[in-house]
């Protein structure tokens, strides 16, 4: 059995009750889904259900890699206002997916890595719950209630939103985000400290331009 999360200098899934009621409706509803814009090649594993429960760690990372996020000095992230939306928008996602446990995670200056367990629970609370859905669906358009897709959309669509209304970015992210399947707690472990040393890794970090 993977282990929860110990209390750390990063985030954790202890954080997550420290929100006022009713805060966590913001940032995932609002804007719509554009089906041409969005429709990619898939890079998930084929045939991989990732709605069911299990260990998920999630890369999401800025449109051209900017930093838009803050900064990290002498090895500390300094979250700036966006920094702060993509935190509170983070910590936000069990509100509406009540099936999802946040463990390990960080906002670097380009980019989020969190690991987010997925639980054996039905009352789930997908992101079609927050926003206007396209009347004509095919199986191309089809957005899984619960999976990883659907959670990490949601979570992006908030994000965005912020940006859009309070500056002058239009696209925020990369129309794709990157995940890995963790399968015991040795991966589980190997990749929590990675997040918790990412700001102290910074110069050596494939995403840092």
């Amino acid at each position: 059995m993977l282990s929860p999360a110990r209390s750390h200098g990063v985030l954790g899934r202890g954080e997550i009750g420290k929100k006022s009621a009713g805060q966590g409706e913001e940032c995932m509803r609002g804007m719509k889904y554009n089906p041409e814009k969005h429709r990619r090649r898939s890079i998930r594993v084929q045939g991989y259900d990732y709605s069911q429960p299990g260990w998920y760690f999630v890369t999401i990372v800025t449109h051209d890699r900017q930093n838009l996020f803050g900064r990290i000095e002498n090895g500390k992230m300094i979250l700036n206002d966006g920094g702060k939306i993509v935190r509170k928008c983070w910590l936000e996602i069990p509100d509406h997916y009540p099936n999802v446990n946040l463990d390990e995670f960080i906002v670097m200056p380009n980019h989020i890595h969190g690991i987010i367990d997925i639980a054996g629970v039905q009352n789930f609370v997908g992101v079609q719950n927050f926003e206007p859905l396209q009347r004509r669906r095919n199986k191309y358009q089809k957005i899984i209630p619960k999976s990883i897709g659907a959670i990490t959309r949601g979570f992006k669509i908030g994000v965005t939103k912020w940006f859009r209304q309070n500056t002058d970015i239009h696209t925020v992210w990369q129309r794709n985000y990157w995940e890995h399947i963790i399968r015991n707690d040795t991966e589980l472990y190997r990749i929590r400290n990675y997040i918790i040393t990412n700001p102290q890794n910074w110069h050596k970090d494939r995403y840092h331009i």
